[in-house]
Formats: C-alpha cells, sequence, structure tokens
C-alpha cells in the first residue's frame, strides 16, 4: 500500500516561492512516476508537473513551466515542487499522486493510482 503526504503549504504574497514536500511509504509499488496536480475551488484538477522513476524524465504544465521545478529524493522517498514566482493564478489545493505502472500521459490524473490528502497554497496579490 501506497501512502502520500504532503506538506509545505502556505500563504505568500505574489512574486514569492513555495516548496512543496510529498513522502511517498510503499515506494516499491512506484514503478512508473509522481506527480503534482492542483484544484482552485470550482475548477476540475489539472496538471502540474511530473516525474518519471526510471529514467527522470520531467514534464510540466505550460503555466508553470519555467517557474516550478519538480525534483526528487530517492534516499527519502520524496517529491519537491519548487514554485517560485507564485501568481494568484496559481492558488489552489495542490496534490501529490503516485503511478504504480504505465508510460506516456503524465498529465492525465486517471493514470494515477495513489494520491495524497491535498496542501493548500494561497497567494495573495
Amino acid at each position: 500500500q501506497v501512502q502520500l503526504v504532503e506538506s509545505g503549504g502556505g500563504l505568500v504574497q505574489a512574486g514569492g516561492s513555495l516548496t512543496l514536500s510529498c513522502v511517498a511509504s510503499g515506494r516499491a509499488f512506484i514503478n512508473s512516476a509522481m506527480g503534482w496536480f492542483r484544484q482552485a475551488p470550482g475548477q476540475e484538477r489539472e496538471f502540474v508537473a511530473a516525474l518519471t522513476w526510471s529514467g527522470g524524465s520531467i514534464y510540466y504544465a505550460d503555466s508553470v513551466n519555467g517557474r516550478f521545478t519538480i525534483s526528487r529524493d530517492n534516499a527519502k522517498n520524496t517529491v519537491y515542487l519548487q514554485m517560485n514566482s507564485l501568481k494568484p493564478e496559481d492558488m489552489a489545493v495542490y496534490y501529490c499522486a503516485a503511478r504504480a505502472y504505465g508510460s506516456r500521459w503524465y498529465d492525465d490524473s486517471r493514470k494515477y493510482d495513489y494520491w495524497g490528502q491535498g496542501t493548500q497554497v494561497t497567494v495573495s496579490s
């Protein structure tokens, strides 16, 4: 069984930075990728970034490319999302997700098998 626990959310002014962390227990069951998604009130959950475990390939949504960085620490079974130059439109609940198997479609939330509880990111203008 995989459990994902996010942390690092909070309140930040526009232009500021935050780093989210996601610790994965049961890491042996995650053979494909880990990703970050976000959901703002009244909106659908959307892809933010993903990282594959095998080759370390990285994918970003256009809206965050160049501002956000996804990374991992294998020894700690932890994936990070460094968020810089935050904008009010980045405000959402951010979810960590893990995918057990498969390739491609890393931006599709339906391909992920495990989800964290979410952490709120609030950006004030």
